[in-house]
């Protein structure tokens, strides 16, 4: 690129829009030097723990009162609070901001931020209750979004060179929501480059890290939100998700994360990768937060507002609301042979199941062959390399690929080039055919979903959420039991339960020639949060989350 007649270079660009945005951290934000130095260096090789470390609290920047408000309240405490005038929203912007600028210094989540401009909204929203009126449901709620959302006047990159110094000329439909139902947006958040990989690194950006552990990756593609939120940046933020790029960073940071059935919330008016009008695994939006209550009012907030006047990729379908039943039927879906689970995973699993059993509910243990979890990522994967815009956009500037764009193609490759079970091959047909055999092949995967649910007479099935905890940057891969719900556009819940423990030290973990996945290191690995995933079938969101409640008092009582 040309800038006065002088050719700037990929990476002069890149890093002044690195120093631009360091450049809008204040000075008396800034982490002391002593501080960082006592971190073990580097800090993306060696292993430490910002969450039970406490970094943020030792910076001493936060008042006790901040610290208080970002610590002590969950998103539906908070709102209560802001809507009784016992907080004020310039105090809790404050707070979520001098936060979410520490987590950046910390892991690098963050791509933007709207520190001034969300401070005059604060301002306008408390002269609003001094009259006596609330701005909507969520007033004064800090929310985060990530970097592929619109933010009028603020660049939307998505980790990629070509779309830099591009600011969005409006916001997206789903933003304008938010700040109608009283919102503050403060932050954008960091993504892998492409957003396909789950590794949150790109070479605007650079890498984010995990705060549990910043030898290991947050997950991604909304890895900037999973770490941010981890680090109490942020109450709730919203991602996106066409494989598991909500849930993989709830899982990998130890948050609750909720993939809505598609075109449930909006998902317009956002950047993207994608050619235009090749869209044939359906990306949605949803919510990630530290509690199930929060994520369901981020829902029922959204839905009061007839969404599909605003965005023509909704659906007009009211949020219902669903009986409690207190007796469930939960399918358990196995472990895939070709997709074999670390140790803390599988425990995890089964210790989980163990307690639904034991409060009566009724457990129904699923068979591969029901499953089909490689076919589904094969469908996936297939449909998903139909598209060729990413290297495209890659190639107008002449930046690289970084490395987890190379380990997830050879992954994927070698899913598709030689697991071949039950799809044809589609090498040699022309796009539109491939495209048809792709489709008619997951019409029949819906279909045998559609009988396994009616013939177990489920009511949630329960998934590992993927194959590792989160594991050392660049070697996550696919996200095989994630990518199986976006195929079959089935909502899906990440909950989070344990962790990595002194029980799996002793574990083997051998990978065959015939598996896929990454290696097991317990040493490296122990303390890495752990969950569960759960799912519904398409537009049954509304089971899923009331299920889910049900199902994460039930495991925390048991803790």
């Amino acid at each position: 690129m040309s800038s006065n007649g002088v050719t700037v270079s990929w990476q002069e660009r890149a890093a002044n829009k690195r120093q631009d945005c360091a450049n809008k951290i204040p000075e008396e934000w800034k982490i002391p030097a002593q501080l960082l130095a006592e971190l073990e260096a580097p800090v993306l090789d060696k292993k430490n723990d910002l969450i039970r470390g406490q970094t943020i609290r030792k910076s001493g920047i936060l008042t006790d009162r901040e610290l208080s408000i970002t610590e002590d309240y969950q998103v539906v405490d908070l709102i209560s609070a802001l809507a009784d005038g016992s907080l004020t929203a310039v105090e809790v912007k404050l707070a979520y901001s001098k936060r979410a600028a520490l987590a950046q210094q910390l892991v690098a989540c963050l791509t933007e931020t709207m520190f001034d401009e969300a401070h005059e909204r604060a301002l306008f929203l408390d002269d609003l209750r001094a009259q006596g009126k609330l701005a909507g449901p969520l007033h004064g709620l800090p929310i985060s979004i990530k970097d592929n959302f619109n933010y009028k006047g603020v660049d939307s990159t998505i980790g990629m060179i070509c779309f830099l110094d591009d600011k969005a000329p409006e916001h997206s439909p789903l933003v304008n929501i938010l700040l109608d139902l009283g919102a503050v947006i403060y932050v954008k958040t960091n993504v892998p480059q492409t957003m396909m990989t789950t590794d949150s690194h790109n070479n605007v950006f650079d890498r984010t890290l995990n705060p549990w552990n910043t030898t290991l990756g947050p997950g991604g593609s909304s890895g900037g939100e999973g770490a941010l939120i981890a680090l109490r940046g942020s109450p709730l933020g919203v991602g996106t998700d066409i494989g598991g790029s909500i849930r993989i960073p709830a899982h990998c940071c130890g948050l609750y994360g909720f993939r809505p059935s598609a075109q449930r919330i909006p998902n317009g008016g956002m950047r993207g990768c994608n050619t235009s009008g090749m869209k044939f695994v359906l990306s949605c939006a949803g919510p990630l937060s530290t509690d199930l209550n929060g994520i369901e009012k981020f829902f029922k907030s959204v839905f009061e507002t007839r969404p599909a006047r605003l965005d023509s990729t909704v659906l007009d379908i009211p949020w219902r609301e669903v009986p409690v039943k207190s007796k469930l039927r939960i399918g358990v879906v196995p472990e895939s042979s070709i997709f074999p689970l670390h140790p803390p995973v599988r425990r995890v699993l089964t210790e989980a199941v163990r307690l639904l059993e034991a409060q009566g509910h009724e457990i129904i243990q699923l068979t591969e062959e029901e499953c089909r979890i490689v076919e589904s990522n094969e469908i996936g994967w297939a449909l998903f390399g139909l598209d060729q815009g990413s290297k495209k956009f890659l190639e107008s500037t002449g930046e690289p690929p970084v490395s987890a764009m190379h380990y997830l193609m050879k992954q994927a490759g070698k899913l598709i080039g030689f697991y071949k079970q039950t799809v044809p091959d589609t090498t040699d047909l022309d796009p539109l055919h491939k495209l048809a055999l792709l489709n008619t092949h997951r019409a029949e995967l819906r279909e045998a979903y559609r009988k396994i649910w009616l013939h177990h007479d489920l009511d949630i099935c329960i998934a590992p959420p993927a194959q590792t905890t989160a594991v050392p940057h660049d070697t996550f891969g696919l996200a095989p039991y994630t990518t199986v719900t976006n195929v079959l556009d089935y909502p899906s819940c990440i909950i989070p339960f344990g962790e990595v423990g002194p029980e799996d030290a002793n574990e083997s973990f051998t990978l065959t020639d015939t598996q896929l996945g990454a290696e097991y290191d317990f040493e490296n690995l122990q303390g890495a949060p752990c969950s569960i995933q759960l799912f519904t079938p398409n537009m049954r969101d509304e089971e899923c989350l009331q299920i889910a409640k049900q199902i994460d008092e039930c495991l925390k009582s048991k803790k």
